[in-house]
């Protein structure tokens, strides 16, 4: 009889652990993902199945226990929560840390959807689809896992710690595995649509997938087509975000004042006296322009005649206008996905195969309205020739030291349709293989060769020109020779009334196209070494060689940094590659013992070469030992490796905000608004803020305009690889209890520690501004050549412009946690309840977590940041709990989903003046499911069913965590499947 070798996920029951409540309870069968077999025929249910193999290992096994913690999410739970990405579906998983979604990315990177499991990095977990890796969506590692058609996704694998021995580069933290349809025949359609409470987010994904057999059966194809949409969200549709993120850039326009050439408080107080004004207004504040020709002070409101309504709003006293009502919460989203395989079995051994994917996404995003003086030398200034100026605005420049220089300004461009990028993605990848049988024992192999392209193509959407803007207002006529009524930016209506010729004149569309390429070869084999007394040792051995290439090219108006609000990177490029061979072997060391049903030990080693960070090695070793019945006890050691992305070694200087919030709590560290100013240090801090740029005539009333600066990273090639080091322990337990109420409980315990040395980040600008100016305690003697100090760029005036953030191999990460897993499921007779009443069941995955530490640099105090919240949240416990209901074709399914009361991150890098941290969270989901026949089924759904509102993070300038925390409110969806 031919062998038959089966891919299945770790799906008999709790072997692997599940978080959502499996499409079947634990007590039911394992289920298999059928494939085309290998093999010489096709396979019948007669065959038996001889070998099969486990996500987390490449070695084929005659049984699918795990020695590695392993997390299994079947296609049902999926669609149970009516998402339209993969990645809204996983993140519910406590396993996983919300990352980068397609919701959260702004200025051109939105649509991309990242993965992140125990929250050490997006980068640092490897992303396959059946085993093979995934084209990448950026330079910096990442994986879009949105290029996937769901409609050919069967379910998920996810191994909770390092692989690299296994898999290669990566592969710290874990892999995530996506699997495919293996055997599908006929024609499935599926629909569904959704939509919030207010309609406002209409959602809809129609697929469309086919499978056939030909050529006698030793032909197999499967094409699928699907396609996703969903509408935007707009800022202004949530009460909530009102404030968010509340720039002092505003349409008014302000005038700064220059540290060096200030003007005389008398000037200052005979403006304002003749307001009738008799608070005294510092000649260091920001003046802005009412429409009547009057000037106010921004700090304070002080004669402030403008509009308070929702675009102008008052906080601490300040005049700001909230960025997130301007942007998107949610961006429109269009993608097109297309996958098809093909196999045919040329002889009893040999079967050649073909995948091809194609993923098209249109996505458009928003960030509200252009604004001025963002990075280092992007500042226009305005020259006293200008005809627009106030005329007690010139009162006040003529008593300046220096009265006839031009002076500084910002503004936020209200007259000009908002910022935004429309971006394309487009991913395509080709594989083409053979697999097979070797004529010995129960060997097989497996040869292919991968090519992979993704193209990010970004327009960038009402651009203004920073030489444009300063043209017009140096011109002497105020630009009206150059486009109707010229540019007047003194006040809201002159703002808002740009003609449309110089709204052309000042903006335009910019391009930039970002290509990546991956070229793979890979050939394994696997079988038995030999018999021994406990059973036969198993041998697998690859060799792969990778290539990735990369290419920016931005067109002439980003790499000149010539738009206002946005610092680009100039073109850049790079490529590396690898050469890696490994091994990997099974070794059963006793069988039917007492206390030893089953004992084994699974080596393996890595060997990779690679052509910038030279060699490296990685292995592991784990254990599977079954004392009892139905008890499994399971651990290991992985040392992993992950070596440089181009991005990391290549990139050129590229642009980012950073954002440090509001006084007092927050702010620019030298504002003397700050608690950071007024505390017991003050004097040292005040010295430190003269060393490090502020002048010693403006320090002590010094103020920064605006809750940001720009950040610029650029890559480095000297940069080696991160190690880590993981350590697994767990035990499962699948019991056979008589008892018909408990026939059907499995847990399992899985504990985990791991360790990241070398780390390889670009310095985190908020914490450098944090450890120069001593907020996080790391330098107490306030001195100015602290390294961190040295990334600090200020102008002449003291305004801090610029952190730099260089890649480097900055410290460590370690975290170690719990996870806990619990499946209850009986059938309500056993309560003593009719016998046509159904069954029900409960699932509780949990993860607690013991640690989350951080070093900054090598030598640098280890921070503890369990429990503690800023972009993202590290809970020290949370739990996805799973309530099913099922009667025939019926089945209710109630996830409650709970994250515990946090600290701000304020508590540890600066906890001195920390921010408020943020209440505990509760949301609930309720899916129904019903089999109308045997091959239609339908779906529908309340998600956030008690329409919570999301956590209100006081630390966080967007209010919340939207990865984490839902800000649509209570939403529905329906869908249809249907086989034929």
């Amino acid at each position: 009889m031919k062998r038959k070798n089966v891919w299945i996920g770790l799906s008999k029951p709790l072997a692997c652990g599940t978080a959502l409540g499996l499409s079947a309870m634990l007590g039911a069968h394992a289920q298999e993902a059928p494939v085309p077999a290998p093999a010489a025929t096709s396979a019948t249910s007669a065959e038996p199945i001889q070998s099969v193999v486990i996500t987390g290992s490449k070695i084929a096994r005659r049984d699918y226990s795990s020695p590695s913690p392993i997390v299994t999410t079947s296609k049902d739970v999926l669609q149970e929560g009516g998402a339209v990405t993969l990645e809204a579906a996983l993140n519910q998983l406590p396993q996983f840390t919300p990352s980068g979604t397609d919701s959260t990315g702004t200025q051109g990177t939105g649509a991309r959807a990242t993965l992140d499991l125990r929250g050490l990095g997006d980068n640092r977990n490897l992303v396959l689809l059946d085993g093979r890796r995934l084209p990448l969506s950026s330079a910096f590692g990442q994986v879009d896992i949105n290029i996937l058609p769901p409609a050919i996704i069967d379910g998920v694998e996810t191994i909770t710690g390092g692989a690299s021995a296994v898999y290669g580069s990566d592969a710290m933290s874990g892999v995530v595995n996506f699997k495919t349809m293996r055997k599908f025949e006929g024609v499935m359609l599926d629909v569904q649509y959704g939509n919030s409470q207010k309609r406002d987010l209409a959602r809809k994904s129609p697929s469309l997938a086919a499978g056939a057999r030909f050529a006698d059966g030793r032909g197999y194809a499967l094409l699928s087509l699907s396609y996703d949409e969903r509408q935007e969200l707009r800022g202004t549709s949530r009460p909530f975000f009102a404030l968010g993120v509340p720039s002092s850039y505003i349409g008014t326009s302000t005038y700064v004042p220059a540290a060096s050439n200030l003007p005389s408080q008398a000037a200052i107080n005979s403006v304002f006296s003749s307001y009738g004004i008799t608070a005294t207004v510092p000649r260091t504040n920001n003046l802005g322009f009412n429409d009547n020709g009057s000037l106010f002070s921004q700090t304070g409101a002080v004669n402030y005649k403008g509009p308070l309504n929702g675009n102008y709003v008052l906080i601490g006293g300040n005049v700001r206008m909230p960025v997130l009502p301007q942007s998107d919460l949610l961006h429109a989203l269009r993608r097109e996905n297309l996958f098809n395989k093909l196999e045919f079995r040329f002889t009893p051994d040999v079967t050649g195969y073909t995948q091809l994917l194609h993923t098209h996404s249109v996505a458009n995003t928003s960030s509200g309205g252009s604004l001025t003086q963002f990075g280092l030398g992007a500042n226009t200034t305005v020259p006293l020739s200008n005809p627009f100026i106030p005329n007690d605005l010139r009162t006040i420049l003529a008593s300046r030291p220096d009265p006839n220089a031009p002076f500084l300004w910002n503004t936020r461009f209200v007259g000009i349709p908002a910022k935004n990028w429309d971006e394309g993605y487009t991913t395509d990848q080709l594989i083409v293989g053979v697999r097979g049988n070797i004529p010995y024992k129960d060997w097989t192999f497996d040869a292919y060769v991968e090519t992979d392209r993704s193209v990010h193509d970004q327009t960038m959407n009402n651009a203004v020109l920073s030489s444009r803007v300063q043209q017009l207002l140096n011109a002497a006529d105020g630009g009206r020779s150059v486009c109707a009524g010229g540019f007047n930016p003194f006040g809201i209506a002159n703002s808002l009334s740009l003609s449309d010729s110089c709204r052309n004149y000042l903006s335009t569309s910019t391009l930039s196209k970002e290509e990546l390429t991956q070229r793979m070869a890979e050939a394994s084999v696997q079988g038995t070494l030999f018999e021994a007394p406990a059973g036969d040792v198993q041998f697998s051995a690859s060799a792969n060689y990778r290539k990735n290439t990369y290419n920016y090219l931005p067109d002439s108006e980003l790499a000149a940094q010539n738009i206002e609000a946005v610092i680009a990177s100039q073109r850049s490029s790079g490529q590396t590659a690898v050469k890696e061979v490994a091994v990997e072997l099974r070794v059963p060391l006793l069988k039917d013992v007492p206390f030893a049903r089953t004992l084994a030990l699974s080596p393996g080693a890595r060997l990779s070469d690679y052509d910038i960070s030279g060699v490296t090695k990685t292995h592991k070793i784990e254990l599977e030992w079954s004392p009892l019945s139905n008890t499994l006890v399971r651990g290991g050691l992985q040392h992993a490796i992950r070596a440089p992305n181009i991005g990391e070694l290549f990139s050129a200087a590229t642009g980012a905000q950073v954002q440090f919030g509001s006084p007092p709590n927050g702010g620019e560290p030298c504002d003397v608004r700050t608690t950071a100013r007024s505390g017991a240090n003050a004097a040292a801090m005040r010295a430190l803020c003269i060393a490090t740029g502020v002048p010693a005539n403006v320090v002590d009333s010094y103020t920064f305009p605006t809750v940001a600066t720009s950040t610029v990273s650029s890559g480095n090639r000297d940069l080696k690889p991160e190690t880590a080091d993981t350590k697994t322990l767990g035990l499962v337990l699948t019991p056979q209890f008589d008892n018909p109420l408990f026939s059907q409980v499995s847990a399992s315990v899985d504990v985990y520690d791991i360790k990241i040395k070398d780390t390889i980040s670009a310095v985190p600008a908020a914490s450098a501004l944090n450890k120069c100016y001593n907020l996080d305690g790391s330098n107490p003697s306030y001195s100015p050549t602290n390294p961190f100090c040295q990334l600090i760029s200020r102008d002449a005036n003291g305004l801090l412009t610029q952190v730099a953030a260089p890649y480097l191999n900055l410290g460590l990460l370690k975290t170690s946690g719990v996870d806990v897993q619990l499946d209850w499921h009986f059938k309500l007779a056993a309560l003593g309840l009719p016998a046509n009443w159904g069954s029900f069941g409960v699932n509780t995955g949990a993860n607690f977590l013991h640690s989350y530490q951080s070093q900054a640099l090598p030598g640098d105090a280890i921070q503890e940041f369990k429990g503690t919240v800023s972009t993202v949240v590290r809970p020290s416990w949370q739990a996805t709990t799973t309530f099913r209901y099922e009667l025939g074709g019926l089945s209710a399914m109630l996830r409650w989903r709970h994250l515990p009361a946090m600290k701000d991150i304020t508590s540890v890098t600066r906890p001195a003046s920390p921010t408020a941290g943020v209440a505990k969270y509760d949301i609930a989901d309720l899916t129904l499911n019903y089999a109308v026949s045997k091959n239609t089924t339908l779906r529908g759904g309340i998600t956030n069913l008690f329409n919570r509102d999301p956590a209100s993070v006081p630390g966080n300038q967007n209010l919340t965590v939207a990865s984490t925390y839902d800000i649509v409110g209570r939403a529905f969806f329906v869908g249809v499947r249907t086989k034929f």
